[in-house]
């Protein structure tokens, strides 16, 4: 298994599309780049709990299930857009919290036997 991680503050959130538009494309090619230099054909998408970027969990009245929604929605958002831009990859998106690591969505090509080239887009 071969790992190209990139990391961005606020992780998958660029890719969700709420945030700076420079800042996705920025991320986007970052993507491409990696399946163009390395054959990247799975991604991994990651959000965690108490992130600044979404001013933590206070933003979320200090509530982790309603914080964990949240970011189960955005990692759904930023799935769908990364599958509609590259519909070769496998997409997976993850939350991480103080308890584990959690899957919150899968594109649909994804295929989960076989993870040998990854990218973790995460968080710093």
């Amino acid at each position: 298994m071969y790992s190209d991680p990139i990391r961005v503050a606020g992780g998958a959130k660029c890719l969700a599309g709420d945030d700076n538009e420079a800042d996705r494309a920025f991320v986007l090619d970052q993507i491409r780049k990696s399946i163009r230099l390395h054959g990247t054909h799975t991604v991994l998408l990651m959000l965690h709990s108490d992130c600044g970027a979404y001013g933590g969990l206070a933003a979320f009245d200090n509530d982790p299930v309603r914080e964990a929604e949240n970011h189960r929605s955005d990692l759904h958002r930023a799935v769908k857009f990364l599958q509609g831009e590259n519909p070769e990859l496998n997409v997976y998106g993850y939350f991480v919290d103080f308890e584990g690591v959690w899957e919150a969505v899968t594109s649909p090509t994804a295929v989960h036997s076989n993870i040998a080239t990854n990218i973790a887009v995460g968080f710093k």
